[in-house]
């Protein structure tokens, strides 16, 4: 009777254990991360009586927590997609609404203060037309500081995110290394291990994951190593490794992320940092804001260059060449925070050339003889000969100057165009010093013979070199025996272009063979001469001294909106504008439906992860009846080996 009694009361533990699983997957089958648990049992070893085995009861061998490793990585890569698209779908949308929104975007503040260069140049006179052009110029300014501002507010927002971000990042990784601990103490048989251990664990790691891909190992006596990204570690046993964000070494407007070791930070690039709400954050920054900021940058500082370079060949009301309409355009220079304590080098960069102007990043390194510029697009170096006895090089249409002594392995971050928009203000203040006017005139006497005509001439970049710029009419004779003009500055090249071809005179050549309609170029002055001139003719080149109501430069001014100029000529200030806004509007729209794959993919995965893992009460109710239906079958048994046992004892009174 024992043996019944023994085989009833291992029944009815099991069907009680049965009962508290059961129950335990109920209460919690709305726990995140909840693995559902159920009991493996076995029959124990029977004992031999009267030549046969008999057996003894059953046994919980097991609480079996109901995990797939494959679908829960699957899971793990699912939602660090989701998760890292969310976060750039996030960011890049407040560029594509900041750009879409009509009262803030460039373009019209682009087409009025070209409509107020128009309307000053046919009313060059007037104050009240230049100082409507200036106010036009004015508002231009403001749209790019403002849309900058706000670019430079986006990422301020990035680097809060960043800093929140690796604050919960290292919470998680604090919290996985004590579980390590935890279950690595109270685990000595894997197959009894503490499964709501696990499963807190396993959700921990979900949250990490979710802010920055994870990649999960068996580690030591039960525990799991988390790496991150592409494989720095986080966690190792009990173990954390903990971040930290630091300003940038040649920004200290920009976090970066590193490991923290006592008082000090290992910087990690940024690309190793992959997936989740960082990765999405720091992907959006490389990738779409500042390429952003660089491209509106580049249409800032590519006006202003071009529009300089024109107003300086024209001349103002005053009689005097004109200057910087608006402010020169530095490039942002980056000193590296580890450069020698000894170094003195100072590098200063200004935008001059705004065809030859990139959009690209650049680093700047001291080899110990020379400076060496690397284009981050492409990788292409360039050296900057130290020291510049020649004076300032100009690289990408950047003029650098360097100056101090530099020590090897000085390190410099070069961004051409990456403040260029907040730096866009006007120089001038006084209307009268807007060159419309051209500096040059051109008569051709009515005293000549001939129908030769002379174009009223234009200057170019060389007639800003000292001692080029016209004091006093240069006068040009023609010789009908010889067919040859004279009478050119005998200090200047001559160059006549006819047909695309282009000769060179030296200077000081007596004279030059006519040729009609050719283009003529010395020093600086571009004229051309036209029909057939009668012998001694002449035709003067020289200064305007009354060119109030000239509006040449005005002109040439106006047409710089329509003409190529930026990316080697091939665009305009407009179309590189509405290229950036393209570029963010598409890229916007990419994010988007990825992210929108990404949320079904998640989907999916979780439900392929819970049809292993998750609860399903229906079952659960079915599992509490069979449990309950064992209970009481093995308390029946009990019951009549008790009785059973009471029959016995009565026969023997």
């Amino acid at each position: 009777m024992s043996s019944l009694l023994s085989i009833g009361k291992s029944g009815l533990l099991a069907a009680q254990v049965g009962l508290s699983t059961t129950g335990h997957n109920i209460a919690n089958a709305n726990v995140p991360g909840y693995s559902r648990q159920t009991l493996v049992q076995s029959n124990m070893q029977p004992e031999a009586s009267g030549g046969f085995f008999v057996g003894t009861g059953t046994e919980v061998t097991q609480i079996k927590r109901q995990y797939d490793d494959f679908l829960t990585k699957q899971l793990l890569g699912a939602e660090a997609n989701e998760a890292s698209l969310d976060g750039f779908y996030a960011q890049i949308s407040q560029i594509d609404n900041l750009l879409a929104d009509s009262t803030s975007g460039l373009s019209p503040a682009l087409q009025d203060f070209f409509k107020g260069v128009q309307d000053a140049s046919s009313n060059s006179a007037t104050d009240a037309s230049r100082s409507a052009m200036l106010s036009t110029a004015n508002t231009l300014a403001a749209r790019f500081q403002g849309l900058s501002d706000r670019l430079t507010e986006i990422g301020d927002g990035v680097n809060s995110e960043i800093t929140s971000t690796v604050t919960q990042i290292n919470s998680y990784a604090e919290q996985i290394g004590k579980l390590n601990n935890d279950i690595a103490g109270l685990t000595v048989d894997p197959s009894r291990a503490p499964n709501d251990l696990l499963d807190q664990r396993d959700q921990l790691i979900s949250e990490l994951n979710k802010l920055v891909k994870v990649t999960v190992t068996q580690g030591d006596a039960h525990s799991l190593t988390v790496s991150i990204g592409t494989g720095q570690p986080l966690v190792i046993s009990n173990r954390n490794f903990a971040l930290a964000t630091t300003p940038s070494l040649t920004d200290p407007t920009r976090m970066t992320i590193g490991y923290q070791t006592n008082n000090e930070i290992s910087p990690l690039p940024e690309s190793a940092l992959t997936g989740g709400a960082l990765g999405g954050l720091l992907e959006f920054r490389s990738g779409s804001l500042d390429r952003a900021r660089n491209e509106l940058g580049q249409v800032a500082a590519g006006l202003a260059a071009s529009f300089n370079a024109q107003h300086q060949l024209g001349q103002d009301r005053n009689g005097a060449l004109g200057g910087n309409f608006f402010s020169d355009i530095n490039a942002y220079i980056g000193v590296d925070s580890r450069n020698s304590p000894v170094s003195t080098a100072v590098v200063t960069g200004v935008v001059k050339d705004a065809s030859a102007l990139t959009t690209s990043d650049y680093d700047l390194n001291f080899d110990g003889t020379n400076y060496v510029l690397k284009r981050a697009s492409d990788g292409q170096s360039t050296v900057l000969t130290y020291p510049q006895t020649t004076g300032p090089q100009i690289v990408d249409g950047v003029e650098y100057t360097l100056s101090g002594t530099p020590a090897t392995g000085d390190h410099f971050a070069v961004r051409p165009t990456y403040m260029a928009a907040s730096e866009f203000k006007v120089s001038l203040t006084d209307v009268g010093k807007i060159a419309l006017a051209a500096p040059i005139v051109t008569n051709a006497p009515l005293s000549n013979t001939g129908n030769g005509k002379i174009t009223p001439g234009t200057v170019d970049s060389n007639y800003l070199t000292a001692g080029n710029a016209l004091a006093a009419p240069v006068t040009l004779s023609y010789d009908a025996l010889t067919g040859s003009l004279s009478g050119f500055p005998a200090a200047q090249d001559v160059v006549v272009t006819a047909n695309g071809v282009s000769t060179t005179y030296p200077a000081g050549t007596p004279s030059i063979p006519y040729t009609d309609g050719a283009s003529i170029s010395f020093g600086g002055v571009n004229i051309s001469i036209s029909g057939t001139p009668g012998d001694t003719d002449s035709f003067t080149v020289g200064p305007n001294t009354g060119g109030t109501r000239d509006n040449r430069n005005g002109a040439l001014l106006g047409d710089l909106q329509a003409k190529n100029i930026l990316n080697g000529g091939k665009t305009t200030y407009q179309s590189a504008y509405a290229s950036m806004v393209n570029f963010v509007g598409n890229k916007t729209r990419e994010v988007q439906i990825g992210a929108d794959a990404a949320t079904a993919a998640v989907k999916q995965a979780s439900n392929a992860q819970q049809s292993v893992s998750g609860v399903n009460l229906d079952e659960e109710a079915a599992n509490l009846l069979r449990y309950q239906q064992a209970y009481q079958a093995s308390g029946k048994v009990m019951q009549i080996a008790s009785t059973l046992f009471d029959v016995l004892i009565s026969l023997g009174r």
